[in-house]
C-alpha cells in the first residue's frame, strides 16, 4: 500500500509539471489575455490617443473637428485661471500629502501597540473612505457653514477657509485608507530587530526612527504616491464643497476662482464657457496628465531609492 501511495504522489507531481500540460497553456495563453487587452485598448488607449489628437483641434463634438495645431496649448498657458489653479493645486497637494501621511502613520502606530478595541478603531477610521466625494463635499459644506455662520461668514466667501476646508475634508477621507497600508507595514517589521534594539538600550524614539520607519519605507512609498496623485486629481470634493468660490474680477473683466483646482478648472473650461474652448480644455487635460505622471514617477523614484539605501 505504501508503494502505491508513493507512486501516486510521484505521478501527480510529474503530471502537474509535465511539459505536455504546460505547452497547451502557453500556446493558448493569448486566448485568455485577449479580452483584457481588448477592454484596455477600447476603454483607455483609444480614448487617450483620441483625446491627445483633439487637443490640437477646434471642435464642438468629437466627430466635428478642425485642426488648429498648438494654438490650444498657447491659449491654455495664457489663461490666468489655469496658472492660478496650478499654483493652488500644488500648494494643496503638498500640504495634504504631509498631513495625511503624518496623521495616518501616527494612527497606525498607535493602533499597533496592543490597545483595546483596535479593530473597532480601524473600522471607524476607514469608514469615511467608503463615502463618495460628492456626498462628503455637501456634508462638510453644511458643517462648515454651521460653524462659520456664527461668525457671519461662509466657506464660500473666504479663500483661506475654503483651502483649509478642502484640506480637512481630504484628510478625513484619506487618513483611514492610508492607515490600513501603514498598519500592514508596521506589522511586517521584524520583531527580533525591535527586541535587539531594546536590549541595546535604544529609546522608543530611536527605535521608531532607526528601526521602524526604515522598515516601513515601502508603505511610505505607496501612501505618498496615492496621496500625492489624489491631491492633484481632486475634483468631486472641490466641486461640492466650494465650487471654486470665492472668485475675483480682474481689471480686464475676466474672473479667477480662488479655490478652483486643476481638474475643476478643466471641467469649467470645457462645459462652462463657449463650445469653441473645448479644444483648450482638452489641451489642459493633456498637460494635466503629463504633470501628474511626471510628479508621480519622480516621487516613486526618490522614495524607492531610500528603500534601497535602507
Amino acid at each position: 500500500m505504501e508503494k502505491k501511495k508513493k507512486k501516486k504522489k510521484a505521478y501527480s507531481g510529474a503530471a502537474v509539471n509535465s511539459k505536455l500540460l504546460r505547452r497547451p497553456i502557453r500556446r493558448q495563453g493569448w486566448f485568455f489575455l485577449l479580452p483584457m487587452v481588448a477592454a484596455f485598448c477600447i476603454g483607455f488607449v483609444w480614448p487617450f490617443l483620441h483625446g491627445m489628437f483633439l487637443s490640437f483641434c477646434k471642435f464642438k463634438t468629437t466627430s466635428n473637428w478642425q485642426w488648429v495645431g498648438f494654438s490650444n496649448y498657447v491659449k491654455a498657458f495664457a489663461d490666468e485661471s489655469f496658472r492660478y489653479s496650478f499654483g493652488f493645486t500644488a500648494l494643496f497637494a503638498v500640504v495634504s500629502v504631509i498631513l495625511i501621511n503624518v496623521l495616518a502613520f501616527v494612527v497606525a502606530y498607535a493602533l499597533t501597540q496592543g490597545i483595546k478595541g483596535t479593530n473597532i478603531f480601524r473600522t471607524v477610521f476607514f469608514m469615511p473612505n467608503l463615502i463618495g466625494g460628492i456626498v462628503l463635499g455637501y456634508i462638510w459644506s453644511m458643517i462648515f457653514d454651521g460653524i462659520l455662520g456664527a461668525y457671519g461668514t461662509s466657506i464660500l466667501l473666504n479663500k483661506t477657509w475654503g483651502f483649509w476646508g478642502l484640506i480637512i475634508l481630504m484628510c478625513w477621507q484619506q487618513v483611514g485608507y492610508m492607515m490600513i497600508i501603514y498598519v500592514a507595514g508596521l506589522q511586517a517589521v521584524p520583531e527580533d530587530m525591535i527586541e535587539a534594539a531594546k536590549i541595546d538600550g535604544a529609546s522608543s524614539w530611536q527605535t521608531l526612527t532607526r528601526i521602524t520607519i526604515p522598515n516601513v519605507m515601502p508603505s511610505i512609498t505607496i501612501c505618498t504616491f496615492l496621496s500625492l496623485t489624489n491631491g492633484f486629481k481632486l475634483f468631486d470634493q472641490n466641486l461640492a464643497l466650494t465650487g471654486g468660490l470665492p472668485y475675483i474680477i480682474n481689471p480686464d473683466g475676466s474672473s479667477v476662482h480662488t479655490t478652483e483646482m486643476l481638474a475643476l478648472n478643466i471641467y469649467n473650461t470645457f462645459y462652462g464657457q463657449a463650445s469653441t474652448s473645448r479644444g483648450v480644455a482638452q489641451a489642459k487635460a493633456v498637460m494635466f496628465f503629463i504633470l501628474v505622471a511626471c510628479i508621480g514617477l519622480v516621487q516613486l523614484k526618490s522614495t524607492r531609492d531610500k528603500e534601497v539605501q535602507q
